[in-house]
């Protein structure tokens, strides 16, 4: 299974990458670029591209509103190529007190108004790896073979 994960700088890509690849946290530097590997979880073989959110090589994420966020989400997910694509969105960080709860971020993100595609909001921790496998839970039991 194909992933591709993206987000913006400091979101914790990086950091759920190799928490689910390597099992255990590992000190991060912005990704330049991207990063790929393969993490085999229940028999299952995700294939993950980890694509940089900083500001030199997103220009799909160079917005931090809300607004600007939804609007991109809604344009990504409506391109010829992700057609087939099912959403995950880690709600990462919920470690920390200001953590946005997945329930607003499915209202700021517009999740509900999708309905041609399933879609999810898993709560998080990439240090602690809370969340991190039953995000690839829902991902293998809701993946069109």
């Amino acid at each position: 299974m194909r992933i591709l994960m993206l987000g913006l700088d400091a979101a914790g890509k990086t950091t759920i990458l190799y928490k689910l690849k390597l099992g255990q946290s590992v000190t991060t530097i912005p990704t330049v670029g991207f990063n790929v590997e393969t993490v085999t979880y229940k028999n299952v073989k995700f294939n993950v591209w980890d694509v940089g959110g900083q500001d030199k090589i997103r220009p799909l994420w160079r917005h931090y509103y809300t607004d600007e966020a939804r609007q991109e989400l809604h344009r990504i997910i409506n391109d010829r190529e992700m057609r087939d694509a099912i959403i995950l969105i880690f709600a990462n960080k919920q470690d920390l007190p200001e953590a946005m709860k997945p329930h607003e971020i499915q209202e700021k993100l517009g999740l509900t108004r999708i309905r041609d595609r399933n879609w999810h909001v898993q709560p998080a921790c990439a240090t602690s790896g809370d969340g991190l496998y039953e995000g690839l839970t829902w991902l293998t039991s809701n993946h069109k073979l």
